[in-house]
């Protein structure tokens, strides 16, 4: 006898909405949600998606009505409970374009919690778009299945990042002049991991960063990584050491 398939099926079209979800509500999308799913996906009315909100979950809904400009939306029922966020932040010298739209897209499906743009001496990219980041952050959430969207900073400099942070929560510096291996430096608890820009840190930088409260140095291994290689390791190693990879 056959296997029930699983309802609904994940090959449903998800959204991001930033209206609240909840069974019998009508979402009204954009020009943009609704030009997609009418002439990118070629849905119509009737058929099913999956919505998130960020907040409660994802939630099974159809298409009530749907016009060349606008869609409205009617949700049924829950599929999903919003997921547990590992409490997982990464502190990153942003890098050129493309490089760090990746790194934004990549953290995100990783599950990291919330992303700060930091400011170094050899950083290169001293701004960026966060209208952009935050459209790769629902991008990536949309198509990995996450409830949760990232949140992501206003960058910052290095100074002032050391002067705000919380000293409780534990601040992962990956040194590359070396450190305790990754592998076993990662304690359960609230984590801030820092890495750096091509380059690396400045001598002066990095004994600020080792000086600060409640930060330990760690090694990412042996060769030596592109920025976005290494702030992407540093978080899977974390993921795989205390977050939920478990």
């Amino acid at each position: 006898m056959p296997a029930t398939p699983a309802w609904p099926p994940k090959s449903l079209p998800r959204l991001y909405v930033a209206a609240p979800l909840g069974a019998g509500a009508r979402v009204e999308l954009d020009a943009a949600q609704s030009n997609y799913l009418g002439n990118v996906m070629r849905l119509k009315e009737g058929d099913q998606l999956l919505l998130f909100d960020g907040m409660s979950g994802e939630w099974l809904a159809a298409i009530a009505e749907a016009g060349k400009k606008r869609m409205t939306l009617l949700v049924d029922e829950p599929t999903r409970p919003q997921e547990a966020v590992p409490d997982l932040w990464l502190a990153f010298a942003p890098v050129k374009k493309g490089r760090v739209d990746w790194l934004v897209e990549k953290a995100v499906e990783l599950g990291v919690a919330r992303l700060l743009p930091v400011v170094s001496q050899r950083t290169i990219v001293d701004k960026l778009n966060l209208d952009r980041m935050r459209a790769h952050i629902i991008e990536a959430a949309e198509q990995c299945g996450r409830t949760a969207l990232a949140d992501i900073d206003e960058a910052m400099k290095l100074d002032s990042f050391l002067k705000v942070r919380d000293p409780a929560r534990t601040l992962y510096f990956a040194d590359e002049t070396g450190g305790e291996a990754a592998s076993k430096a990662f304690k359960p608890g609230p984590a801030l991991v820092l890495v750096g820009p091509e380059g690396g840190f400045t001598p002066g930088e990095a004994a600020a960063i080792r000086s600060a409260p409640n930060a330990l140095p760690v090694s990412l291994g042996p060769r030596i990584l592109r920025a976005e290689t290494a702030a992407l390791a540093a978080v899977a190693a974390w993921m795989a050491a205390v977050g939920d990879w478990q």
